[in-house]
């Protein structure tokens, strides 16, 4: 009988029982980590050149690439690259060594400023809003075009829906009365041949001979009001305002139930409009 040889078994290493898990507590980055991480996202380059651009709008009368670069606190070769690029682009011009702003910027900066003044704009319609508790309006006659340019209203009371275009329909709204009134009869005939009086309620006037006669009839700085004749169960009534050359309006629109509110509300609107116009004047060429 064959034997078998038989090693001795290895001792088995014991079984390692599980350890409790230890809850994870997360670090919070430091502050100067998190600013790190933030500046990683940024973008040199373009930092680089709008300090550029800021240096250049402080010389009225142009500065040279060294001085630029001085005042950025950039290396002189990095200033010259991305002067370079800015010209290219149109932000900058050179001149005779001197770099001045371009068309670009200068757009820019045009943009902004007419930002601002919209905004002035709509802080005063915002303002009359609250103190009259109507909705306020406020529009040019631009380029042969009625053109409604600003509105502050709430939701419990709301604008006018535009149902028919403001433009086509000035014979029927206070708005496009009031803007047609400023202007001279040559004028006024164009508009009119081009957007022909029609009637869009029961109430709007019949024709191009009654409206003419209605807006000669209307005084320089008279309000000028019209009851349901653009929107059934809406009067409106608009303030003549002329700077320089320009045709310009304010009005209140009110429901038809309200209608005993029209006139003190307008008078309202155009004793507030009288102590910010000084003001407004620049802004409202918007």
């Amino acid at each position: 009988m064959a034997t078998v040889d038989t090693a001795p078994s290895e001792p088995q290493a014991p079984l390692e029982q599980p350890r409790p898990s230890v809850p994870q507590v997360p670090q919070q980055a430091s502050p100067a980590s998190a600013e790190q991480s933030q500046s990683g996202t940024l973008i040199g380059s373009v930092q680089r050149a709008m300090r550029l651009l800021e240096c250049v709008a402080e010389h009225e009368y142009g500065a040279p690439a060294k001085q630029l670069a001085r005042e950025a606190g950039l290396a002189l070769p990095t200033a010259y690259h991305l002067l370079r690029t800015l010209v290219h682009e149109g932000y900058l011009r050179r001149d005779k060594g001197l770099f001045f702003l371009g068309e670009a910027a200068v757009r820019l900066s045009s943009s902004a400023a007419a930002q601002k003044r919209r905004s002035t704009v709509a802080d005063a319609l915002a303002q009359w809003r609250d103190a009259i508790g109507v909705p306020v309006y406020y529009a040019q006659y631009r380029a042969g075009e009625i053109e409604v340019m600003c509105v502050s209203d709430t939701p419990g009371n709301p604008a006018v829906e535009e149902w028919a275009d403001f433009r086509e329909t000035g014979h029927a709204h206070a708005i496009g009365q009031c803007l047609l009134s400023q202007l001279d009869e040559d004028a006024r005939r164009d508009h009119l041949d081009r957007h022909p009086v029609e009637s869009i309620t029961p109430y709007t006037v019949r024709d191009t001979r009654t409206l003419l006669r209605r807006l000669e009839r209307t005084r320089r700085m008279d309000p000028v009001t019209e009851r349901q004749e653009y929107a059934l169960g809406t009067v409106c009534a608009a303030i003549p305002i002329t700077v320089g050359t320009t045709a310009a309006t304010m009005a209140i629109s009110l429901p038809a139930h309200h209608a005993d509110r029209l006139l003190s509300a307008v008078l309202q609107l155009q004793e507030e409009i009288g102590r910010l116009l000084g003001s407004l004047s620049i802004s409202i060429s918007i």
